[in-house]
């Protein structure tokens, strides 16, 4: 049975992986062929993308907090979107896509082990 909490697990999962293909293609395209710089590493485009997914996650973990009580998951969710609000307060670059990349990928993982607990 897929319930909302699924859902939205799934969700963010989609949005994480989103994230992660933007983040590495831009970088290929820019790095390999010199193009789409102007376009897919436009520091508007990470920044108003990223401070609304640290916003929606930080109320999802919350939620979620007060619904499981899986101190676990907070922590991994929580160092990920503490990853992510970092990538926003660095110069655009390497590190502010490490950044990103890595706190996206936390997340993403504890969205998945939110729904294999859920099917459990």
């Amino acid at each position: 049975m897929v319930t909302p909490r699924i859902t939205a697990d799934r969700l963010g999962v989609a949005v994480s992986a989103l994230c992660l293909v933007h983040c590495v293609s831009g970088l290929v395209l820019v790095t390999l062929l010199g193009i789409g710089g102007s376009v897919l590493l436009n520091p508007a485009i990470h920044e108003i993308g990223l401070a609304i997914a640290v916003v929606v996650g930080t109320i999802g973990l919350g939620f979620g907090l007060l619904r499981h009580r899986r101190m676990g998951l907070v922590a991994l969710g929580g160092t990920g979107l503490a990853l992510m609000a970092t990538a926003l307060a660095v110069p655009h670059g390497p590190a502010e896509a490490g950044l990103t990349m890595l706190g996206v990928s936390l997340v993403a993982t504890a969205h998945i082990l939110n729904m294999r607990h859920r099917h459990a």
